[in-house]
């Protein structure tokens, strides 16, 4: 790997950067589409790279039941057997610890999962989460951590604090005992739950290994915890991992959400959330998500948004029509997955150009203004970006909505 700090923002903490991988470049801040299943839903590769996008996840867990290995072996690894010739990263199965939690045992040699296929058995340790992603190749792998909910409280989140940093020391064993260092970069997950001391501790310890790691990502966020202790985790992290290094924020996918995480420092962040809102029938705009199930979209004869470049949009495939194949037919699915990912897209490469120019700060506020309107700014963002200097309540008389004010759950447009 390659990175350069090309611009930092002169207000807050946002920079752009070069992450120059096996594949090709990355410029960030980026959005990774979340392709589970080495397939973005309803999408081909083709069409994902002409949407400009370099970087997508791929799923350590579920490649390993299916296909398996040895498909991936014959196939020469993911890239080839999915057809993406762009960047790939691969989680390492330290989510599934959590969303899988009811078929999962945790002890310190690694977790066993019974297969949801089959019922069958599987010990996933470190090491084996490393042999996994290398038979995969994707161009950034991650340590095998100990994940519990956000929401979990008590002993167990230092336990698994601790666990991540031990089993981080394994990935590394095995990872350089493989010989492909220079083709895949592995990342470190900073766990610690909501309590800033452990994350603190986790900090000290995955940063005396940065000369053993490519990367850093911030983990055990986005479980329901509320959003003003998000952002300032979050905070805490960024501000302390190296400036020499990508931060990736995991699990973050609505907009304000990421526009906050780039005011903070992080470079990277993937969700399935606009893939599948879009199967929702729920497209995001710069005016805040809109629901195209609705009834007032029937007779509407305007493409999603007349400024967007992307193909639903620029073949002028109207609301009326999607609003009469939505949820019904896959092609409505497929038309707002591909408007959706373009919007994400979109708003980090508008996010970059401004902190290029030493405009961001401004990017945020005509951002809120136009995602929220007049209907209230989510507080958390307020006091978030507060934090970096940008203050967006600033000559204005817009209200503030407490909680997570995410626009996506009213989507009402």
């Amino acid at each position: 790997m390659q990175f350069e700090v090309i611009a930092k923002c002169h207000t807050t903490k946002a920079r752009v950067s070069r992450m120059t991988l096996a594949h090709g470049v990355t410029m960030l801040p980026t959005f990774m589409p979340v392709a589970t299943q080495a397939a973005i839903k309803g999408l081909t590769p083709q069409q994902v790279d002409s949407l400009g996008i370099t970087l997508i996840l791929n799923n350590t867990y579920h490649l390993n039941l299916r296909p398996g290995l040895e498909v991936l072996n014959e196939a020469g690894g993911a890239h080839k057997f999915q057809g993406w010739n762009g960047n790939l990263l691969t989680d390492s199965g330290g989510f599934q610890l959590v969303s899988l939690s009811k078929f999962t045992t945790i002890t310190e040699e690694g977790a066993l999962f019974a297969s949801p296929f089959t019922g069958e058995p599987t010990m996933l340790t470190p090491e084996e989460s490393m042999n996994i992603q290398h038979t995969i190749g994707a161009d950034i792998i991650m340590q095998l951590d100990d994940v519990v909910s956000s929401l979990t409280t008590g002993s167990r989140v230092e336990e698994a604090m601790h666990r991540s940093v031990r089993w981080l020391d394994r990935c590394i064993t095995q990872h350089e005992k493989s010989g492909k260092n220079d083709t895949q970069n592995l990342f470190a997950i900073v766990q610690g739950g909501l309590d800033p001391v452990l994350r603190d501790k986790c900090l000290e310890e995955m940063i005396s290994r940065r000369d053993r790691v490519a990367g850093y990502a911030i983990g055990g966020l986005s479980g329901g915890e509320e959003k003003d202790i998000f952002w300032r985790v979050i905070k805490q992290c960024a501000d302390k991992l190296p400036e020499d290094r990508p931060r990736y924020s995991m699990g973050i996918g609505f907009a304000e959400d990421l526009m906050v995480c780039v005011a903070l420092g992080v470079d990277m962040a993937d969700c399935v959330f606009p893939t599948r809102t879009a199967r929702f029938g729920v497209a995001l705009t710069h005016n805040g998500p809109l629901n195209l199930k609705l009834k007032k979209h029937a007779n509407d004869f305007s493409p999603i948004d007349e400024t967007c470049p992307c193909p639903t949009c620029t073949s002028k495939m109207s609301r009326a029509m999607l609003n009469h194949t939505i949820t019904h037919e896959t092609s409505a699915a497929h038309a707002v997955t591909l408007h959706n990912l373009v919007f994400q897209a979109q708003i980090m490469g508008r996010a970059r150009e401004a902190i290029i120019n030493g405009t961001f700060p401004d990017y945020l506020r005509s951002f809120f203004a136009q995602y929220f309107g007049d209907a209230g700014y989510p507080e958390w963002c307020v006091n978030a970006l507060r934090s970096v200097g940008v203050d967006l309540l600033e000559g204005k008389s817009v209200p503030t909505i407490p909680g997570s004010g995410a626009k996506w759950e009213y989507a009402n447009a």
